[in-house]
């Protein structure tokens, strides 16, 4: 591990300028994960009632303490989703590199690992930039912090670079460098870890929308000191967000066959062909726009409904506390939300980036057959878009069917109509990942250069 460690710094340091972007990206979501993390460490040892100033006194009291904690925990999700991206793209940029390894004895597990190890140095840099911010930002707020706060920050210098090292582990295992300077990805067998996960997500649903179903007023039924409601809601949006990726991955099959066979588009051709022989591939990629799109839809519906009631109540006299209280914890809510749909976002982006670097190769021989970089151009939106279109549409329509549900329960407090106002956010997010995927079109450019013919 030791040698493998001191390789992975040499080809660190010998980077060159095309490649330091990936560094920088992966530097700038280790610190976005180091910052979300020491957060979390700092937050839970207090104990009891701390005037904090921040978040609209949403830190200041345990319940609501809690439920910040818990949503800054689920926003690491996507963060480390970004960064297996960037280890996935940096590996197919290194492959003259990773050859010249395995032409010196290394193995393909043993490449992998020291690519991955790459990705924890980057980590390492970006997590302690973000610590040497955090150290000042927390003397100010806290004059006094405990011990275990100081543990917890310090824990997040080593455990945010070591979760994305396993991460960068993680994504390169079908990673395969051959001693001919050839990086290829071997692709998995099928749809069915995601075909188990979500009949495991269906199994778990079910006791609450069968609750749901049954139960007058879910909201206020208490199990295991939670509500069932909000239960039932997290429940719903993953097992959605599950149906919305596998229908990516089979409308992407049967988009891409009825396509090739019926068009006479050069474009749509290439993408169609792209799609019928890697179809998942697509809903790996959408796996996590897919479950913002749910949680931000429903979350515009249930918002309407409770500003509605909040409101009522503010003129009934009804409210324990101000209403900005509560607005404000709605507020940071979509911030969180919004924070999480520009992470999968960047992740997109630089997937996109990823598979034109994988592809740069037969990209420069398209282009020397003749095939204008207009075409290729359009093709590579047309990846996006086509297996997207279905997918978000569940997906938006799952969560607009939860701010529906929430509206009917809560309807006999608060006459409130449909939230109509939620089916924006899926045309939003389909019109963002369009933009994303756009933003690689200056690599494609740089990916048909003809000099890539000579390693074809």
């Amino acid at each position: 591990m030791r040698a493998d460690l001191a390789l992975a710094w040499l080809l660190t340091r010998g980077s060159d300028r095309r490649e330091w972007w990936r560094v920088v990206l992966t530097a700038a979501g280790a610190a976005l994960a180091t910052g979300l993390g020491t957060v979390v460490a700092v937050l839970v040892p207090m104990d009891g009632h701390h005037h904090i100033g921040l978040g609209g006194g949403l830190l200041d009291e345990e319940g609501t303490r809690g439920g910040v904690v818990a949503a800054l925990t689920m926003l690491l999700i996507p963060v480390y989703g970004f960064l297996g991206q960037s280890a996935r793209i940096g590996a197919v940029h290194r492959d003259r590199r990773l050859a010249a390894l395995r032409l010196a004895g290394a193995g393909p597990a043993q490449v992998r690992r020291i690519a991955a190890l790459e990705s924890g140095l980057a980590c390492l840099a970006g997590s302690a930039a973000a610590t040497a911010v955090s150290v000042p930002v927390l003397l100010r707020l806290w004059s006094h912090p405990v011990p275990l706060a100081w543990a917890g920050l310090a824990a997040m210098v080593l455990l945010v670079p070591a979760a994305g090292a396993a991460v960068a582990v993680l994504s390169l295992r079908r990673v395969v460098a051959s001693p001919l300077g050839v990086v290829r990805r071997v692709p998995p067998a099928g749809p069915g870890r995601l075909f188990r996960v979500a009949t495991v997500l269906l199994g778990v649903s079910a006791l609450f929308v069968v609750v749901a179903v049954f139960v007058r007023d879910p909201f206020s039924l208490p199990l295991f000191g939670l509500a069932v409601g909000p239960l039932v809601i997290f429940a719903l949006s993953l097992l959605i967000g599950a149906v919305a990726v596998g229908l990516a991955g089979w409308s992407a099959r049967r988009l891409g066959s009825a396509l090739a066979a019926r068009t006479g588009s050069p474009a749509v051709l290439i993408a169609a062909e792209r799609l019928r022989d890697d179809p998942w591939a697509a809903a790996r990629t959408h796996a996590a726009v897919l479950l913002v799109t749910v949680v931000g839809t429903a979350f515009v519906g249930v918002r309407q409904v409770l500003l509605a009631d909040l409101r009522a109540s503010e003129r009934e006299g009804r409210l324990g506390m101000g209403l900005s209280y509560y607005t404000d914890g709605l507020d940071l809510t979509a911030a969180a939300i919004l924070l999480a749909l520009a992470i999968v976002l960047s992740a997109l982006a630089v997937g996109t980036a990823e598979s034109l670097a994988t592809r740069r190769r037969g990209l420069a021989v398209q282009t020397a057959a003749g095939v204008p970089h207009g075409v290729l151009a359009r093709a590579l939106l047309l990846e996006t878009a086509l297996p997207l279109l279905p997918a978000v549409a569940v997906a938006g329509a799952g969560g607009m069917g939860i701010g529906v549900w929430y509206s009917a329960s809560v309807g006999e407090h608060t006459a409130v109509g449909v939230p109509y106002v939620a089916l924006l956010v899926p045309v939003g997010v389909y019109a963002c990942c369009l933009l994303a995927a756009a933003t690689s079109l200056p690599l494609l450019r740089r990916s048909v250069r003809p000099a890539e013919l000579r390693y074809a």
